[in-house]
């Protein structure tokens, strides 16, 4: 693991696979950055792309400071990013996000441009995290009734957060042994025990309290990138509709909907969507 400190000041825990020479494909954390397989930056990696992965602020290796109270917007996570890639190569990159860091992703290439060369946009929807607009399917209630069911568990007790990751990934249709392990490694990251340090790292809740105005999505024709969505077709937190419509309002853009699919990208799946990007 490494770090890289933005002219702003903010720390990002990034990871680095392949060769650094190679073309940069910048993959943004859901928050962190093991929302994004292993097996998939191996197979971007032996494409022949310089692949980092990073953790958002107030996750993972990333600057934390209080996630109950984040002092800083959306349009600062998307600064991040433009950040990362110029200070990584001086090349535009191919940027990528995941669930919330797909809605960074989203912000980051429309308000710099210049800094990205293709998109990458996963189980993620054109809107903020809140009530969806009217045409987009929102969560599937039954499932977040069940979801919402759970109790919390002791969030400084390893075990208990691994499982409680395990029992969600059950009910959203993910792997549940793939979840127990990523949140075991998450926890591990994790710079202290505190609940809300760790909701803010498992469950990704600081995006609630953030600052996502103004709107982008009316904004989605103006990109001018090649662009891929990817999404699950059994999705119940973003449905898939979600993405059909990021995929109708991007000039061009591909759309890769997974059947076997729901949240996570399934480590099966990793060549498939690993083919996908490298084809932009």
């Amino acid at each position: 693991m490494h770090s890289f400190r933005t002219p702003d000041g903010v720390t990002l825990g990034v990871e680095h696979f392949g060769d650094a020479a190679a073309p940069l494909v910048l993959l943004a954390g859901g928050t962190t950055m093991l929302s994004w397989p292993d097996a998939l930056c191996a197979a971007l990696a032996r494409g022949g792309r310089h692949v980092v992965r990073y953790d958002l602020r107030d996750s993972g290796a990333s600057t934390t400071v209080d996630p109950d109270a984040p002092a800083y917007t959306l349009r600062d996570l998307a600064a991040d990013a433009a950040a990362l890639a110029g200070g990584l190569d001086d090349r535009p990159a191919h940027l990528a996000g995941i669930g919330v860091g797909g809605m960074v992703a989203q912000v980051a290439a429309l308000d710099h441009p210049d800094a990205f060369s293709a998109l990458t946009l996963a189980g993620t929807r054109p809107v903020a995290p809140g009530p969806a607009d009217e045409d987009l399917p929102e969560h599937d209630s039954a499932t977040m009734k069940r979801v919402f069911s759970l109790p919390m568990p002791d969030w400084s007790d390893r075990a208990a957060v691994a499982d409680s990751a395990a029992a969600r990934a059950e009910i959203l249709g993910n792997d549940p042994a793939a979840a127990r392990a990523t949140a075991e490694r998450v926890w591990d990251r994790t710079p202290g025990t505190e609940p809300v340090v760790q909701i803010a790292n498992q469950l990704g809740m600081v995006f609630s309290k953030l600052d996502c105005t103004p709107r982008w999505r009316e904004r989605l024709p103006e990109l001018a990138v090649p662009a891929l969505v990817v999404h699950g077709r059994r999705d119940p937190f973003f449905p898939v509709g979600n993405g059909e419509a990021l995929a109708r309002e991007i000039p061009g853009a591909r759309l890769l909907v997974l059947d076997q699919a729901s949240t996570a990208i399934p480590a099966a799946a990793a060549d498939e969507v690993a083919a996908a990007m490298l084809a932009l």
